[in-house]
């Protein structure tokens, strides 16, 4: 494997599969089964997910809610989503440990950078929950920060497409795809690839970011060899 240690950032739409809202089984247990097999392969693996199939911050301003309120609601939310990957990874024979921002020792560790580079280095699954615990910052923000932290190779951005396209694929056929990209490049293109915060993050702290089809049976695997899937953004 061309990537030692990475972190997985997963969407929480992403965990909605077919569905409206919430969690679909079948698209959790595909992806536990595509964790499996990178693990299996002796890569050490960190996961972020976000909340957006239960509960947006943002959307809950908008409706008039008080936004640090409704932050918080979202980390709750993440920490459904982190819960229940947790559950289906260990179903299938994986050792787990889920560490959350926000104090619940009753469920989750409290993050502790030592503690979750231990459990990595003992092939343990370490989920992070709860974003970084502050209201403002997104989940992607949280894996960048956590990436970081943890010293990983690269973070690995599961999506529904394909990599970054210069316009929305889904919308619009003629897109573009990018195969690679420095971070400058994106920022001036105006690409949606991450909040600015978790991209100042990655470029000043050259943490590599690719973001692939994590719906592709298969893809996750090969991204993890360095096959090229996806797009790849660097300094």
């Amino acid at each position: 494997m061309k990537y030692k240690r990475i972190l997985l950032k997963l969407s929480g739409e992403a965990l909605m599969g077919e569905k409206q809202f919430g969690i679909d089984n079948n698209r959790l247990m595909q992806y536990a089964k595509e964790i499996k097999a990178i693990q299996e392969a002796g890569t050490q693996i960190a996961i972020v997910i976000g909340g957006g199939n239960i509960f947006r911050g943002v959307q809950a301003e908008r409706g008039g809610m008080d936004r640090t309120q409704g932050d918080y609601m979202g980390m709750l939310a993440t920490m459904i989503n982190s819960m229940a990957l947790q559950s289906a990874l260990e179903s299938i024979g994986l050792e787990t440990r889920l560490q959350s921002a926000i104090t619940m020792k009753e469920v989750a560790e409290p993050f502790i950078k030592r503690k979750a580079v231990r459990h990595l280095a003992k092939n343990r699954i370490v989920i992070f929950g709860a974003g970084t615990g502050n209201p403002f910052f997104t989940t992607d923000s949280a894996a960048a920060l956590r990436a970081i932290e943890v010293e990983a190779d690269v973070i690995l951005k599961g999506t529904r497409v394909d990599g970054i396209y210069n316009m929305d694929p889904e919308k619009n056929p003629e897109a573009i795809k990018f195969d690679n990209l420095t971070f400058d490049e994106a920022y001036k293109k105006g690409l949606n690839v991450m909040d600015m915060t978790a991209f100042t993050l990655c470029k000043e702290n050259k943490m590599e970011l690719i973001v692939f089809d994590m719906n592709q049976p298969g893809n996750l695997v090969k991204v993890v060899k360095g096959e090229g899937i996806g797009t790849l953004v660097a300094v």
